[in-house]
């Protein structure tokens, strides 16, 4: 059981919770596949994205072009290997979801200046060159060394790397987010995304009472919401990391940098079905960041339970019986799983709860 620096333990109820579900994770900020551009345009090979490269980055020497990735997905990307002994990659959005996280990737990338970048211990891609392409746009960037993980593959002492990783984030000064206009968001505006989130999924009928009553209690308990934003990345899985061995090498996906709670960025790593992996990676942040937060695991166990909500409002969104269907197997095993759980709840064991009222006066006086 992991335990925080105030001897709260971290629930184990996520530990099993389904977030690398292949179509759960989605509803997290995972890559989308949705339709094509009008007339299903074709993969562009790896030679056709080297010359645009070039037209990107002026003076660029292609001297050899492989696929990167998959050929499913929403993005044609390459590597390219340059005469100056470069690696780089080139990236092509196909759908409009994908130009939009491209876009947003761009605003957080060109905010993590040099300093910035030397206050983390993992590397991010930095932008070399765009080229406009068909209504989009090819972005060509550095090359970071690494293999892209899965949850179902992490280690304790990969997952402490992460731990780390995840901690120098969240130290970064705030003014890295303020100074290019991303969210700032306080500790009563967590609070309300949550109350929105639940009251959304309550109107579908589909979530069982007692979840909902569960959730309620926590969003209701004062002491929850009482955290001090930081830097956060918004959007992590494991898939957002490269690893060589069991370090941390780099982290892809900046599209929600914002400042908000610590907590959204942790909660992923409760799906691991080793315990081990998170509390090895819940452990080390706790080391490495040395900030008291006592709510913190709590949080995370909530922001978990309630993804299961947000994929079945993304499922009534796209009019989905499938999505839908699947969200509602998947809340009902959460509630089999959480009935009668009274060492984890995700209230405290005597919550000191107030109305909602009272909480936002609470907070808005801390400001």
């Amino acid at each position: 059981m992991v335990v925080a620096p105030d001897g709260a333990a971290f629930t184990t109820i996520g530990r099993v919770m389904l977030a690398q579900h292949p179509r759960f994770r989605v509803a997290h900020g995972a890559s989308r596949t949705l339709a094509t551009y009008p007339g299903g345009m074709p993969r562009r090979s790896p030679l056709t994205l080297a010359a645009l490269a070039t037209s990107a980055v002026p003076g660029l020497d292609v001297t050899h072009a492989a696929a990167l990735g998959g050929t499913g997905g929403d993005v044609d990307s390459a590597l390219l290997s340059t005469r100056d002994g470069r690696t780089l990659v080139i990236r092509v959005p196909r759908t409009p979801a994908a130009e939009s996280e491209q876009s947003a990737d761009l605003v957080a990338i060109r905010a993590l200046s040099d300093g910035v970048r030397a206050r983390l211990p993992f590397g991010v891609p930095r932008m070399l060159g765009q080229a406009p392409l068909d209504g989009t746009r090819a972005i060509v960037s550095e090359f970071v060394d690494g293999t892209p993980l899965s949850l179902d593959r992490l280690t304790p002492s990969l997952a402490a790397s992460i731990g780390r990783a995840i901690a120098a984030i969240h130290a970064l000064p705030t003014s890295v987010v303020a100074d290019v206009g991303l969210p700032q968001l306080r500790a009563i505006d967590v609070m309300r995304e949550a109350v929105t989130t639940l009251d959304r999924s309550a109107a579908t009928g589909l979530v069982p009472a007692a979840l909902l009553r569960r959730w309620e209690v926590a969003a209701e308990d004062s002491s929850l919401w009482q955290f001090t934003p930081t830097v956060v990345n918004g959007a992590l899985s494991a898939s957002s990391f490269l690893a060589v061995g069991d370090s941390v090498t780099g982290l892809l996906g900046w599209a929600r940098l914002q400042v908000g709670d610590p907590a959204r960025d942790l909660f992923w790593m409760l799906g691991s079905s080793n315990p081990d992996v998170a509390d090895a990676g819940l452990d080390a942040y706790h080391q490495a960041r040395g900030v008291l937060d006592r709510e913190l695991g709590r949080r995370a166990a909530f922001a978990a339970e309630l993804e299961l909500a947000r994929w079945l409002l993304h499922g009534t969104e796209r009019r989905s019986t499938e999505i839908v269907d699947d969200a509602v197997e998947m809340l009902h095993a959460l509630l089999d799983r959480v009935s009668g759980d009274l060492l984890n709840p995700l209230a405290g064991e005597q919550p000191a709860r107030a109305g909602l009222d009272e909480v936002q006066e609470l907070l808005d006086r801390d400001r």
